[in-house]
């Protein structure tokens, strides 16, 4: 065990090592290239490390707010869960936004899905609802996943941007197909290489398997 970044005073600092401060980090994810993105929460910005352990601010002007933008324009709102694709391209759960947001290797930030407002719905990009979101990730073509916290659901957003529930309904605990499952406030999600996907239940104190079924 190691300390990679950061001097264990919150606070918000670029630099190198444990010269950087961070405040609250919540969601980690390693690209191919073994560069190390943070969601810095409570800074609300998205920070890269490198292998070297130089850290710097990859996207979010340390305002809890929402702007979509390059770089230290954006503005995030406790960002939480973040996943990495094979192209680089990062998604964030942007948890007090509502949504799930993108940013491009070039640190483009823009709106994947969700309205913004607080809710349930499924649909296209920003006519999707969601509710806290805290954990995403992303499978070998591109589908992201998303732990939607205050909505007990786990949802998937295609490539093309389409929002549906691939489980859960109400708050509480069942095993079952699709809507019949059951889960509580959930916190992380992960997907294998067959596209079975694992669930933080963090209010039921299970870690959760959805497989993979051949649709």
């Amino acid at each position: 065990m190691s300390t990679l970044a950061g001097s264990g005073t919150g606070g918000h600092r670029d630099g190198t090592g444990t010269a950087a401060r961070f405040k609250d980090p919540s969601g980690v994810a390693v690209d191919s290239g073994g560069n190390i993105y943070v969601a810095d929460s409570t800074n609300h910005r998205i920070r890269k490390i490198t292998s070297a352990g130089v850290v710097s601010t990859l996207a979010g002007s340390g305002t809890g707010f929402f702007a979509n933008g390059i770089g230290t324009s954006a503005q995030f709102n406790y960002p939480r869960g973040m996943a990495v694709d094979s192209g680089g391209n990062i998604y964030v759960a942007d948890s007090h936004n509502h949504r799930i947001r993108k940013i491009t290797a070039a640190g483009d930030v823009d709106t994947l899905a969700g309205s913004g407002a607080e809710g349930f719905a499924n649909g296209i990009g920003t006519s999707a609802q969601f509710h806290r979101p805290h954990g995403v990730a992303v499978d070998s073509v591109g589908n992201v996943y998303v732990a939607d916290s205050s909505n007990h659901r786990i949802r998937k957003i295609t490539v093309a941007g389409v929002v549906s529930t691939l489980a859960g309904s109400t708050r509480g605990f069942a095993n079952g197909a699709g809507t019949w499952a059951g889960f509580n406030d959930l916190s992380g999600v992960a997907v294998d290489s067959d596209g079975n996907v694992y669930v933080a239940d963090y209010g039921n104190n299970r870690i959760r398997k959805i497989e993979y079924r051949v649709p």
